[in-house]
């Protein structure tokens, strides 16, 4: 086994020191087993080419890549992000051209940005809009700016994947699909200037395992922390990747280390397991996420068209505001229940709340406040005495601009909500529509 593992340090290190110019690498970090046992063997490879050859052939920087869809089970959160800063402090201890990034979504394509705001159904098989918005995009755009960056003068990354084919019959059938014979590299289907490298493609799951008991952690990481996340989740031997090498793959709904927001699948077995495995504190994620799944395809919750005017089929459109506006309680109730618990931690951050409040406007919804919502709950009302005052003020200026006639003092309120949208959502499509969806509103009443 262990000459194994020798030949693919030995091809990382003949990968590494050709000469291509050096392309960055990225690495796609999930946490995982085999990501962790990707990024192990790589660091064994540059502290071979340290001592052994020479510190001038570490010129190739390589990105170790992680993805936060601001909806992961937190108890993955918590522990990636321990073990990203160790990766970080240990690269610049051991004098290692290794980089950490971390990607987000951006704020129009968050999950509760969609789900509560723009009345996105929860995801399903059939409309899985999450994995684009969540994973792929963010990891991509990061991919495209280190193509395009002024340093990289051929404009080509090289992406390495911890997939294996022994994972299971359809993951073999990809990988081997995209093979080349007599070669080490395919190109990125999905992305131009990209190649993919699969350096632990052949190893079996018992491997993995050996070399996670077996080599001491490069950037100090405890072992026994990934072996109790896998031992408290289900006994689905599978990661959500950071990186999708191949276009056959963009779901990542039976993952072990999926968001606790998944409603893809009917039953989050990993979260399930963590409970009995005495995280108690996840029962109000869970209760949450069943819930929303529970409600989804129920008529009396959706409209009967589209997010884009059109109709719906079976009438099973947007989700209506008032069950948005239900959801977004039953989330703030969950963080307090939590919170209550002892344990710090904010579902939705505060750029989400006011861009699900901007979309609201933008949508003509004026009667809901996302601030009422949060004040019902966690019964805390925000010192805004001072801005308040502010607002009064205008208020009683754009009255007597009126002619105390509040018809039309309610629509130039509604047209300065709609125009302040346009600066918060760094996006002016479809603010003309709405504007005159508004006025024909104020005719027509």
């Amino acid at each position: 086994m262990s000459k194994r593992i020798d030949y693919i340090i030995d091809e990382i290190i003949d990968q590494y020191t050709i000469k291509d110019n050096n392309r960055p690498w990225i690495i796609g970090f999930s946490g995982g087993k085999d990501s962790t046992v990707l990024l192990t063997l790589v660091w064994q490879s540059l502290l071979r080419v340290k001592n052994q050859l020479d510190k001038k052939y570490l010129k190739r920087e390589i990105w170790v890549v992680s993805n936060d869809t601001l909806v992961e089970n937190p108890v993955i959160t918590n522990y990636l992000n321990g073990v990203l800063e160790k990766i970080s402090n240990s690269a610049v201890k051991h004098n290692l051209p290794i980089k950490v990034k971390k990607t987000t979504p951006r704020l129009e394509d968050s999950f509760w940005v969609n789900l509560i705001g723009k009345g996105y159904p929860a995801p399903n098989n059939s409309f899985r809009w999450c994995t684009e918005r969540l994973k792929i995009k963010p990891t991509s755009r990061f991919v495209d700016d280190l193509i395009n960056s002024e340093d990289n003068e051929h404009k080509e990354v090289l992406v390495l994947i911890g997939t294996r084919k022994s994972e299971s019959a359809s993951r073999n059938k990809s990988i081997t699909k995209r093979e080349i014979r007599g070669k080490r590299l395919t190109k990125h289907p999905l992305q131009k200037n990209v190649m993919v490298y699969s350096p632990i493609t052949e190893l079996y799951l018992e491997e993995i395992w050996y070399i996670i008991n077996s080599y001491k952690s490069p950037w100090g990481a405890e072992k026994d922390q990934l072996f109790n996340i896998y031992a408290n989740a289900s006994a689905d031997d599978y990661e959500c990747p950071t990186m999708v090498s191949n276009d056959e793959h963009k779901s990542c709904g039976q993952s072990r280390f999926g968001c606790w927001t998944c409603t893809v699948v009917k039953k989050d077995k990993s979260i399930s397991a963590q409970i009995e495995n005495g995280q108690e504190w996840l029962v109000p994620l869970q209760e949450v996420r069943d819930w929303i799944l529970e409600e989804r395809n129920k008529p009396e919750n959706r409209e009967n068209y589209r997010r884009n005017g059109q109709p719906a089929i079976n009438g099973m459109g947007v989700v209506k505001l008032k069950h948005r506006t239900e959801i977004l309680e039953k989330v703030f109730d969950a963080q307090r229940k939590i919170n209550e618990m002892g344990i710090e931690i904010e579902l939705i951050n505060n750029q989400e709340l006011i861009a699900i409040q901007v979309i609201w406007y933008r949508d003509l919804y004026f009667d809901y406040k996302v601030s009422d919502i949060y004040n019902k709950v966690f019964n805390k009302h925000l010192s805004m005495r001072q801005h308040n005052e502010l607002i009064q003020k205008e208020e009683e200026l754009l009255l007597s601009a009126c002619g105390q006639n509040e018809k039309q003092f309610s629509l130039i309120q509604d047209l300065l909500k709609l125009e302040k949208s346009k600066t918060i959502m760094m996006r002016r499509r479809g603010l003309l529509e709405d504007i005159e969806k508004r006025y024909k509103q104020y005719i027509t009443d």
